[in-house]
């Protein structure tokens, strides 16, 4: 131990208090991040339908996309990946054990360290805008005008990447408190700021495209500044101060590293995905695009919300060598996946055609693209409950500091699915494309599962035979049910959007009925799913 983490803690202010972190209702966490990015997905889908109003397909709105994709790609890469399976788990070992001036020093230190490096990273983007504009859409460079637009709003949206990797890193620090409803909030301020900015500053701008990049930057100071008032609150906001050289800091650049590596496996595995789809028939990769979009929204509701609760949660207990609680949480949160993963992926194989009509079957989407979309949409779902377990079972492994298991069991994954697009591509066009995603994510799920049982740190808890009976059990009175109730799906090509959005609530109100009924009756309780952080 250094001399740093030896000092005892300097006479600290009254007002410079920091309060420990304390466990919480994981349930109750749980259910406040699915409804905040309910909200926010709602709330993108209205932003896209602002755009599409706007701007189109145009010029315009090609540079937009670009110039907004290249810090979105690094934020998912780096922010909101490996930065935060590398901090939480560091941080909640500090919280645990250290000292309130241990847990100010590490706060000063990495958010320092991280917006220096931010900081350099952002003004070598704005120079370099119209090579990296190059890299990212080399067809722009047949269209100097283009390119030029595309390269004026990078320098615009670039510097979101350094504001949102500090809304990052307090969402982080927010989140191992326990206070997740502030960072699961903040991504429906960008979604407002483009809408503003769309209705707003399109009528100022000379290039009217420009506005969506000022709503962009605009975004980015809008989620920091008001996640800020929050960490104060706590005693918990920073002062800024770059030290490479502290132990924390250190230990976060080496999980980061891993981390990092597993992240751009995924982002790799994607683009073999797009690439493919692209030799496919014309169509194909719209046809993924839009089944993929059903399947991410039970995904970030329930998988992902469960997946961020319980991080530092498991963050906690290993801290506190506490074996027994962190297997029975692992244990939960995976009961938890099922009990809403199982039904949500049921009814997307069920009513893919109807969701599809009722969200996108309108202007140049034809019949055949709801057919095509359709069986992707079934092969996603097929696997929409691995997906679910990937987000639980990993967090098992990066609380207690471990990122290269899962970019190991990852590279796997990315190996098998590379084989299964090859083997399913020739018989089954894109579908076998999503099917390979679906298997390989079975697989990465699965090897993640055995590994963890293996090192004993996930232990099945009792009862697991009679909850699989009440689930299936369930899934199965809501598919018969659904299945029965629901009209033939051509004719819903015909239904106006009321009528639509009437039939789906009705079709979905029933499922969900006829699911939570047949629990309660065979002794399913709300009280059996309460587990402290």
């Amino acid at each position: 131990m250094t001399d740093r983490e030896q000092s005892p803690p300097a006479p600290v202010d009254e007002h410079d208090k920091v309060v420990a972190p304390k466990g919480g209702g994981l349930m109750r966490s749980g259910l406040v991040v699915s409804a905040m990015t309910m909200l926010s997905r709602v709330m993108g889908l209205a932003r896209d339908v602002v755009i599409a109003a706007l701007f189109g397909a145009g010029t315009g709105a090609d540079a937009f996309f670009v110039a907004f994709k290249i810090p979105n790609f690094m934020r998912r890469l780096f922010a909101e990946g490996a930065f935060n399976q590398a901090f939480v788990p560091v941080l909640s070992e500090y919280a645990t054990r250290g000292s309130r001036r241990e847990v100010r020093e590490l706060l000063d230190a990495v958010a320092g360290s991280l917006a220096a490096v931010l900081v350099l990273l952002t003004a070598l983007a704005m120079f370099a805008a119209p090579w990296l504009v190059w890299v990212f859409a080399p067809g722009f460079g047949r269209d100097p005008a283009k390119l030029a637009l595309t390269a004026d709003m990078l320098r615009l949206t670039f510097p979101y990447l350094l504001l949102i990797s500090l809304t990052a890193f307090a969402g982080s620090v927010l989140n191992t408190w326990n206070r997740f409803a502030v960072p699961a909030f903040t991504p429906v301020l960008l979604n407002l700021s483009l809408i503003g900015a769309a209705v707003l500053l399109t009528p100022l701008m000379d290039e009217p495209a420009m506005a969506l990049a000022w709503g962009v930057l605009i975004a980015g100071v809008a989620q920091l500044a008001f996640q800020v008032p929050f960490l104060a609150r706590l005693g918990l906001a920073p002062r800024p101060w770059p030290d490479f050289a502290h132990p924390g800091v250190k230990r976060i650049l080496a999980l980061m590293g891993p981390a990092l590596f597993g992240v751009s496996v995924s982002q790799i595995n994607l683009l073999l995905d797009t690439v493919l789809a692209s030799l496919l028939a014309a169509g194909s990769v719209s046809w993924l695009y839009y089944s993929d979009r059903l399947v991410e929204l039970p995904l970030g509701v329930f998988g992902i919300a469960i997946g961020t609760v319980i991080l530092p949660a498991l963050s906690r207990r290993h801290a506190e060598q506490s074996r027994e609680h962190f297997a029975a949480m692992l244990d939960w949160a995976i009961r938890t996946v099922l009990l809403l993963g199982l039904p949500a992926a049921l009814a997307l194989a069920v009513l893919a055609e109807p969701l599809l009509i009722a969200l996108f079957h309108y202007g140049a989407m034809t019949e055949r693209d709801i057919a095509m979309a359709a069986m992707s949409l079934r092969a996603y779902a097929f696997g929409l409950v691995a997906f679910m377990l990937i987000k639980v079972l990993a967090p098992g492994f990066f609380a207690r500091q471990n990122t290269k298991t899962p970019v190991k069991v990852g590279i796997i994954a990315m190996v098998a699915n590379m084989v299964f697009n090859l083997i399913l591509i020739w018989p089954l066009a894109h579908a076998g494309l999503a099917l390979a995603t679906a298997l390989s994510a079975f697989m990465n799920a699965g090897l993640l599962g055995w590994l963890l049982r293996k090192e004993g740190v996930l232990v099945f808890q009792p009862g697991w035979g009679r909850y699989a009976v009440q689930l299936l059990g369930g899934c199965a009175v809501m598919g018969l049910g659904v299945a029965w109730l629901a009209p033939d799906w051509q004719a819903w090509l015909d239904w106006s959007i009321w009528r639509r959005a009437a039939w789906l609530a009705v079709l979905v109100a029933t499922g969900a009925g006829l699911y939570f009924a047949w629990l309660a009756a065979t002794g399913v309780r709300i009280r059996h799913f309460r587990m402290r952080g």
